[in-house]
């Protein structure tokens, strides 16, 4: 409730435009191209009023057209313009705090949002300013969260203590414990985060109006209805793991709709897509990977992160694969079959099936290591990798359900897995698909990256080759002339032993001073 009087306190002066007898001016060329410089609410606690003062003033300079101004003015009126940005832009950082070794003693008195980076991360210079959008925010609105960041790289013995693995990781530290952030990287869903987490974990429903305003405000949430039981302690455990997904609430039986009917107390629903749904403990098996499955709307619009988060639940997913931009009717009947199915047989593969669709198919091919044709129908097990494609025509929302049924029964062959030929497959599969994406993206740098090291390799084979070819050369030549000084031997030791057997022959004749030469060696 603080959350939503604060918005609306924010929405106010938007309204005051009318009042005044006209639309507001459009934005300077500054502010038009730089988004961050936009005013903010006036209203910013913690903030100097010199500073606010300061700021307002550079923008209201900014607000004559620039475009109309002579060159040396108009070349004075964008460095303003850029002093007003990089002004704002320090503004904002001011509600970041930077965190030291002194942060691990100081922490347990507040609430923290922090942000663990690297200087050298791509990704994380890419949340920087979002992070600072995140700062302003959580302060003008009076959240008791604070917003900091560490450098992970610099502190990494606090950084390991809190289990930070990769760059950035986002956290929220309340007490003892250390909430990880998986959601997309934007500033409302990291504050919609904030929020969730730093609250009760479970928040009462006092009267009717209240589940009403919930209700209209949260697409998926949870409901205890009873009162203390061993239920409710597995739903207290379910919430502390899952509390970083959705919201929990309890209320008593007078609270919630009059269409909602319990055939027995207590009881844990989940509210969405205009219905509910019941938690039976025999069907559903445990509350908390129930509750794991059930924290997502039934039809979705898919993308990477989407399909990795649902590959917790152990559903399959049917994905209608087509070109939004394509208004062509085979592209719109795939589409409205899947959110028919997705809305009529809700009651039927609402535990087994995530429905939705995707805006083309490159990721698809990519899971798939494969070529699809758009638009087309892909049942996806993200648990093991299988995959169905269709084997018939789909002409109706019934035909679908009959394709889901035959998958349930196992009469549709699943393609895929997580064979070792299908992980060899894949290794090949990453391999060329990197390759040809940086030939595409730079050739040049393509070909010095794959080039230099061919290079190297074709030198050092040339040189193996021609070490070996000398190498065998050298023992042919020592072969030959060891056989040639073994045959003389024979022939030598003849001659020495010719006097010995004449005993009265002449003076011993002289050697040739090349063949004592040998013999020496």
């Amino acid at each position: 409730m603080r959350r939503g009087s604060a918005h609306a306190q924010r929405r106010r002066p938007a309204r005051s435009w009318e009042s005044r007898g006209g639309p507001p001016a459009p934005p300077p060329p500054c502010v038009q191209s730089f988004p961050s410089a936009r005013p903010r609410p006036a209203s910013l606690s913690g903030s100097s009023s010199l500073g606010r003062r300061c700021l307002f003033l550079l923008r209201g300079l900014c607000s004559s057209p620039v475009a109309s101004m002579a060159p040396r003015r108009r070349g004075a009126g964008l460095r303003l313009c850029a002093t007003v940005f990089l002004l704002d832009m320090a503004f904002c950082k001011g509600f970041v705090e930077d965190l030291d070794e002194s942060f691990k003693d100081n922490r347990k008195d507040d609430i923290w949002l922090v942000d663990f980076y690297a200087p050298w991360c791509g990704h994380c210079k890419k949340l920087e300013p979002i992070w600072n959008e995140v700062g302003l925010e959580m302060k003008s609105i009076g959240s008791p969260v604070k917003v900091g960041k560490m450098d992970a790289t610099s502190y990494s013995s606090i950084a390991s203590e809190f289990g930070v693995r990769g760059y950035p990781t986002i956290k929220l530290l309340k007490g003892d414990l250390a909430y990880n952030y998986r959601g997309p990287r934007t500033k409302d869903d990291i504050i919609e985060f904030a929020h969730r987490v730093s609250g009760a974990l479970i928040r009462p429903l006092p009267s009717q109006q209240m589940f009403e305003h919930v209700q209209k405000r949260h697409r998926v949430f949870f409901v205890y209805i009873g009162g203390e039981s061993p239920l409710k302690e597995k739903y207290i455990d379910a919430a502390s793991e899952l509390i970083v997904y959705t919201y929990f609430f309890s209320a008593s039986e007078d609270v919630v709709p009059e269409y909602v009917i319990l055939k027995e107390m207590p009881a844990v629903l989940v509210f969405k897509d205009e219905t509910y749904f019941v938690y039976d403990e025999y069907e559903d098996g445990d509350l908390s990977s129930w509750i794991n499955r059930e924290r997502f709307q039934n039809y979705l619009t898919m993308d990477g992160f989407l399909l990795y988060e649902l590959g917790d639940t152990g559903k399959l997913v049917a994905i209608a694969v087509i070109d939004e931009k394509n208004t062509s009717n085979e592209h719109t009947r795939l589409k409205s079959i899947i959110q028919e199915v997705a809305r009529d047989y809700r009651d039927q593969f609402h535990r087994d099936f995530q429905f939705g669709h995707m805006d083309g198919n490159d990721y698809i091919n990519t899971l798939l290591m494969d070529e699809l044709k758009v638009p087309t129908v892909v049942v996806l097990n993200t648990s093991n990798q299988q995959y169905f494609l269709l084997d018939r025509q789909i002409g109706s929302a019934e035909d679908m359900a009959h394709f889901i049924r035959d998958i349930l029964d196992g009469t549709v062959p699943a393609q895929g897995g997580d064979s070792i030929l299908q992980r060899l497959k894949r290794i090949i599969f990453d391999a060329k698909s990197t390759i040809v994406s940086i030939f595409k993206s730079s050739p040049l740098m393509g070909c010095f990256l794959f080039g230099l090291p061919l290079g190297v390799i074709s030198i050092m084979c040339y040189g193996i080759y021609t070490a070996d070819t000398d190498g065998g050369y050298i023992e042919e030549r020592y072969e030959v002339s060891r056989s040639e000084i073994e045959s003389q031997e024979p022939v030598e030791e003849s001659k020495e032993q010719e006097p010995s057997d004449g005993a009265t022959l002449g003076p011993t004749v002289q050697e040739p001073k090349d063949v004592l030469e040998k013999k020496k060696d």
